[in-house]
């Protein structure tokens, strides 16, 4: 998954996953990488629902509660960055959207 993951930030595609046992999501993966000593993934999600509600926005997702992964074909913009965004402080960050 690992390598997945990062293609599809560095070719900024779009993937579509399960996340727990939850419905299937669409998220642009922005940054992968080690946060508080665990294996994330900070995404926007644009598609499917999460358990507190709402089905856009940002998330961050621990990567092994996620499953069915797939890249998909279609790809985003890229960074959704702005003068006031703060970005997480990651401990070993893997990839990042530019």
């Amino acid at each position: 998954m690992n390598d997945d993951i990062v293609r599809a930030i560095v070719e900024k595609r779009l993937v579509e996953f399960v996340y727990k046992v939850g419905p299937v999501r669409t998220v642009e993966p922005h940054d992968y990488g080690i946060r508080r000593g665990a294996e994330r993934l900070l995404g926007f999600q644009i598609r499917g629902e999460s358990q507190s509600g709402g089905s856009r926005g940002w998330r961050e997702f621990d990567v092994d509660q996620i499953h069915q992964l797939h890249v998909l074909e279609r790809r985003f913009a890229g960074t959704r960055a702005d003068s006031t965004q703060q970005h997480r402080t990651w401990d070993t960050l893997f990839a990042r959207v530019t």
